[in-house]
């Protein structure tokens, strides 16, 4: 049998890592903000609500009216010298970052909503020969509405391709030790560089519906634990609450808003607080947290408020990234 002779060459196999975040739109605008919300908002993981009931409340109500709010608020964060946001931006260092440790991997990014997408991401890797590929959720801790709708992507991706490579998703990073020493040792330096002494720490996480949790959802439990781990290892208490509830059913609680509102009255007038869940800041710490939050917080009696940044690039989480890729890859490298 005679076979073709035209078709390109075969790249010499490489192993790939793809580090995948929630996502931004691709302009601090209500249209491009609008596209971001439609997508993200009608992942079935995200809102579970049966399409039929869900979709005609998307399209007729929340995309006529929140993208130009929300517009505004990325406008107050968006990094206009690069020209994107802090969430997309520090995502991409991070990769960068990996990639000068492990010159040997073909490291890259993708979020899971908007650009660069995950499907882009992947069949440039194939492309470039990588026959093995390792994708991160950055999300320490495992909730179907983050970590599961990347596997679901990444299946959806691999599933229209004849030759796919072999795949390995990495799992939550929730109480890993090192991970609690890295968040631990940067909140201490960040403490030591206030002006004032926080009579509270908090720790924040982003909310889930309370009905996930009773589904079955680990990631409230997940939540409590890194919060534990991180009181023990810092030797000082930790507040636990979540933040960012949308709509009107109930959230895992205690929620951030209403406790910086009344802790003052507790005798709480110095606060610090720390978004353990997130790996890279964005308009939910940098906007609702740092700037909302402390406006919650005043307008409850509180003297001192002071948000502390996420991981993001720093020498202490590329180190913690650099420690689970290269546990991840074990038998593959």
């Amino acid at each position: 049998m005679n076979l073709p002779t035209d078709h390109p060459p075969v790249p010499a196999p490489k192993i790939g890592v793809l580090l995948v975040n929630l996502g931004s739109p691709d302009a601090p605008t209500a249209g491009a903000v609008k596209r971001y919300l439609r997508q993200f908002l009608s992942d079935p993981r995200v809102v579970e609500i049966p399409a039929i009931a869900w979709q005609p409340i998307l399209r007729g109500i929340i995309l006529n009216v929140r993208p130009k709010k929300s517009a505004k608020l990325y406008a107050t964060i968006w990094d206009k010298e690069r020209d994107g946001s802090p969430l997309k931006l520090i995502t991409e260092d991070q990769a960068a970052a990996l990639a000068a440790r492990l010159p040997g991997l073909k490291i890259d990014f993708a979020m899971r909503y908007g650009n660069p997408s995950i499907e882009s991401r992947l069949t440039a890797m194939k492309a470039a020969g990588c026959e093995r590929i390792l994708v991160l959720p950055m999300y320490p801790q495992y909730c179907a509405a983050t970590t599961a709708t990347v596997v679901d992507e990444v299946s959806r991706v691999l599933a229209g391709m004849r030759w796919q490579p072999a795949i390995r998703i990495a799992p939550p990073w929730h109480d890993d030790p090192a991970y609690i020493d890295a968040l631990a040792a940067d909140v201490e330096v960040q403490l030591a560089g206030l002006d004032f002494t926080p009579d509270e720490l908090i720790a924040t996480f982003h909310g889930m519906p309370r009905r996930t949790l009773e589904m079955g959802d680990p990631y409230h439990c997940h939540c409590q634990k890194t919060g534990r781990l991180l009181a023990e290892r810092l030797g000082r208490p930790v507040r636990v609450v979540f933040q960012s509830r949308f709509g009107r059913a109930e959230w895992l609680q205690p929620y951030l808003d209403r406790t910086l509102e009344q802790i003052p009255a507790e005798g709480v007038g110095k606060v610090a607080v720390v978004a353990p869940g997130f790996t890279a800041d964005c308009l939910e710490t940098l906007e609702e947290i740092a700037i909302r939050g402390e406006e919650q917080f005043r307008a409850g009696g509180g003297t001192h408020f002071a948000y502390l940044s996420c991981l993001n690039a720093k020498r202490g989480h590329l180190d913690l990234l650099h420690a689970i890729v290269t546990r991840e890859l074990g038998g593959w490298m």
